[in-house]
């Protein structure tokens, strides 16, 4: 059978993926285990999507991991996602290093462990030179709150004489984001059968590609990405403009 890989045109990819990693829970109680056993065994599926990536070089791949409304989850299993995330960065540094990935880090890390936050910091520190592609860790992150701080940054440099009014722009806002450094997404992939955005990227994602897979988390592999990506190639893109404009440019 043919993969969806060898459809996929390596001139036009995507340059910045996204994925908001859902279903573990579900996908554990289907097995008559406990939500933690599905944050446990998504590790696989994280391997397979930055493999995937890797393998065709898409420049940037970022993973929704821990969001600020997770916070809200019960003790433990928060407690569980906190071991498991410092276990995997433990576990997967050298293959991240290896892999030529330069790491970084979205979202309010103030509010991780110290240990998580100490592995965060010395990942992007070793990795800082790679040049191969970019994994992205979108942790204790929420864009509601990640555009509230750019407001509010914005509104300081205004009111202190450091900004005029006038002079911001998309761009400047931009600037004050989490995503500072990152290109905008292109295509956001979500698992789970769920079609909703769950507060990931609102203003990085204005003009991405959606696509809602019925898989739960766990059960992505490498085909699952391969497919996104073969269907992203067969959508128009035209960011406001008729089919027309673009067949004459």
């Amino acid at each position: 059978m043919e993969s969806f890989k060898d459809k996929i045109d390596l001139e036009h990819l995507p340059k910045h993926v996204a994925i908001i990693m859902d279903g573990n829970g579900r996908w554990a109680k289907c097995r008559g285990e406990e939500r933690t056993f599905g944050h446990k065994s998504a590790i696989t599926a994280v391997r397979e999507a930055i493999n995937a990536c890797n393998e065709i070089h898409i420049p940037y791949l970022t993973l929704y991991t821990f969001s600020s409304e997770n916070w809200n989850r019960p003790n433990d299993e928060v407690d569980t996602l906190m071991g498991l995330i410092s276990e995997t960065l433990l576990l997967e540094a050298e293959q991240i290093f290896t892999k030529g990935l330069r790491m970084h880090v979205i979202g309010d890390i103030e509010r991780l462990p110290t240990l998580v936050q100490d592995q965060l910091n010395n990942l992007i520190d070793i990795t800082k030179d790679n040049t191969r592609g970019n994994l992205v860790l979108a942790l204790s992150y929420g864009s509601q709150n990640e555009i509230l701080n750019a407001v509010k940054k914005i509104s300081t440099k205004v009111k202190n004489g450091d900004l005029k009014e006038e002079d911001i722009t998309e761009e400047v806002f931009e600037d004050h984001l989490y995503t500072r450094n990152l290109p905008p997404v292109d295509l956001l992939i979500r698992t789970s059968g769920e079609v909703r955005i769950s507060n990931f990227l609102l203003w990085q994602i204005a003009y991405a590609e959606l696509q809602f897979l019925d898989v739960l988390w766990p059960d992505f592999g490498k085909e699952n990405l391969y497919e996104c990506i073969y269907n992203f190639q067969n959508k128009e893109r035209r960011f406001g403009k008729t089919s027309e404009q673009l067949e004459k440019n």
